[in-house]
């Protein structure tokens, strides 16, 4: 799904049929849910329409999930959040056997539609395919696979579809459900945890779940529709296509984790610091190397935030560590002699460090938890340049 910082494959689209083609009374829409993948964009799953009508020999799948590799300025417009995603249409079985080759699970929910329903689906789905229509801009959270699920039930059904609530059993904030999906301790988490903001750590609502591909699931199950005068449930059957056996989101190895890699490098700057607290001196390249990869990532995470269109990346308070001044200042911090200004701005990193716990302590902001060492290393050196600083 979730393309999720993602990459999918760019399925054959075009439009089958006329405008005007008439399903008969035996077809079926079915909402397919797709499971986790092993590379990180297919971590949380993918979501599609299936259109089955056995007497017009019809079985096809609406995925909008899928972009043009050939677009101009792919990697450009894709790293800026602006890359359009497209709806696209195929056959059934290459869509089939392309998830059953990946070994991941197939669920199909078929709805409880009335012929004329079923019929207003499928003409919707049929028009969103035209070429001038299938573009959509993607976003992580709230336009994206699975909510093109729910919002093209919601457009054509209209009041007759109702959703409920009560699928969701406990409330979590849009990071910990993404979290759900990705192990902790991994580099594609501590990625997602350094590059998405505070945005994302607000209270999710039901409606807002269903940017995950499986509580679109869930949330059709307790659904209900209005077919003629009767209010029933809005899915009738469920089947599972395929079901993989492999376990995917397990813990890596420790030895190549982030954790244990950030221990080391933590326990490196605790001992250069302790060393040059021995021997009354500092260990200048060491302060150089600290200055230049934090503020680094921080012009990352501050073109992330102000240079790109993508909803996630706002309101990072990474930069409270990674502060992007840093960068200009790396030179300075390397030389034997400082300016004193230079002590004042390592006071203000300090405080900066003590502020970023206030956020995670509060609940503004979370962190990733494979960092907590650097941060307390950072905080013992700082401590230690502005008692040996001019």
């Amino acid at each position: 799904m979730i393309k999720k910082y993602i990459f999918l494959f760019l399925l054959i689209s075009s439009t089958l049929f006329s405008q005007d083609f008439k399903l008969s009374p035996k077809a079926e829409i079915s909402i397919l849910t797709m499971g986790p993948g092993d590379e990180l964009y297919d971590s949380f799953g993918h979501s599609a329409f299936r259109v089955k009508d056995s007497v017009k020999a019809i079985d096809i799948v609406y995925n909008y999930g899928v972009y043009d590799f050939n677009t101009p300025n792919f990697y450009t417009k894709f790293a800026r959040g602006k890359l359009l995603y497209n709806l696209a249409v195929t056959r059934f079985l290459p869509f089939y056997n392309y998830y059953k080759k990946q070994d991941r699970s197939i669920h199909e929910q078929i709805l409880n539609l009335s012929p004329q329903q079923t019929q207003a689906v499928f003409n919707y789905l049929q028009n969103n395919a035209k070429p001038e229509n299938r573009a959509y801009r993607y976003d992580f959270l709230y336009d994206n696979c699975a909510t093109k699920i729910r919002d093209v039930l919601v457009a054509v059904l209209d009041d007759a579809l109702k959703y409920s609530d009560n699928f969701v059993e406990k409330e979590y904030t849009f990071r910990q459900l993404i979290q759900k999906n990705v192990y902790w301790n991994s580099w594609g988490s501590l990625g997602m945890d350094v590059a998405i903001g505070a945005v994302t750590d607000k209270k999710a609502t039901p409606w807002e779940y269903q940017f995950l591909p499986k509580y679109v699931k869930k949330a059709a199950d307790k659904a209900t529709i209005k077919k003629e005068t009767e209010k029933i449930s809005l899915v009738k059957t469920q089947k599972t296509l395929y079901e993989t056996t492999k376990k995917r989101n397990e813990k890596s190895q420790f030895l190549t984790s982030p954790l244990f890699v950030f221990l080391i490098l933590s326990f490196i700057i605790v001992f250069i610091t302790f060393k040059d607290a021995k021997s009354g001196k500092r260990t200048e390249i060491a302060d150089g190397i600290i200055f230049f990869t934090t503020g680094l990532t921080g012009v990352f995470l501050l073109l992330l935030w102000f240079a790109t269109d993508h909803s996630t990346t706002a309101g990072n308070y990474n930069m409270l560590w990674a502060f992007p001044l840093n960068l200009l200042f790396f030179v300075a911090i390397s030389r034997k002699k400082t300016k004193k200004w230079l002590k004042k701005y390592t006071r203000f990193l300090i405080i900066m460090l003590f502020l970023l716990g206030v956020h995670w302590v509060t609940g503004v902001q979370e962190f990733a938890k494979a960092l907590l060492p650097s941060f307390l290393a950072l905080f013992y050196r700082y401590l230690y340049l502005v008692k040996v600083l001019v």
